[in-house]
């Protein structure tokens, strides 16, 4: 059975950090693109960072670029999202979902999902 478990939101101040992780199972994760996305209330799901777990290659969106930071230990099949420098446009439920071999931005290619977890940037 595929399991992606997303851990490690929560509530933090602007200017703050947290670390996302998202643990997988159920598939070999060497063949497939981890991607982490958010949705915030009354908007569309959008990608915010990609990692290929075959050669590291890695994607942000703009919005994050310099801030957020995503990386892959192989060997525990997890990958994670440091985020530093929060804002408060940054609140919403982050998921993590895989794709096989190459990271895409369009939540629709992605075949599965955790089932989130918060964030939430007070300002």
């Amino acid at each position: 059975e595929v399991q992606l478990v997303e851990s490690g939101g929560g509530l933090v101040q602007a200017g703050g950090s947290l670390r996302l992780s998202c643990a997988a199972s159920g598939f070999t994760f060497d063949d497939y693109a981890i991607g982490w996305f958010r949705q915030a209330p009354g908007k569309e799901r959008e990608g915010v960072s990609c990692i290929s777990s075959s050669d590291g290659s890695t994607y942000y969106t703009d919005s994050v670029k310099g801030r957020f930071t995503i990386s892959s230990d192989n060997a525990k099949n997890t990958v994670y999202l440091q985020m530093n420098s929060l804002k408060p446009e940054d609140t919403a439920v982050y998921y993590c979902a895989a794709r096989p071999l190459i990271c895409a931005s369009y939540y629709l290619e992605y075949d599965y999902w955790g089932q989130g977890t918060q964030v939430t940037v007070s300002s």
